[in-house]
């Protein structure tokens, strides 16, 4: 049986989020930079970016870097879990709806 805890909740709150899984991909796929990501993910907002962008930060999901005065993230651990999971949930989507 699956133990709900805050933990878990905490796991749930990022994953249900939106635009995460897009975040990580496109951070995946070579995006670093701010900009580099806003451009790379249609109908974002600049200030839903910042939100998420930090979120992942505080959360130990993604580094955050300052190269010549600008932001540069890589994904951690925890990101590339999370993108794991995504990954597998697209996998489900595909094969069963």
């Amino acid at each position: 049986m699956i133990r709900v805890d805050e933990s878990f909740e905490e796991v749930h709150g990022i994953i249900r989020s939106r635009w995460i899984p897009e975040i990580l991909d496109s951070i995946k796929a070579g995006n670093h930079s701010y900009g580099e990501i806003l451009d790379s993910i249609d109908y974002i907002s600049g200030t839903e970016l910042n939100r998420k962008l930090n979120l992942l930060v505080e959360k130990r999901a993604l580094e955050k870097r300052e190269e010549s005065n600008r932001s540069h993230y890589d994904v951690l651990e925890l990101g590339e879990d999370l993108h794991h999971i995504f990954y597998h949930l697209v996998e489900l989507k595909e094969k069963y709806f």
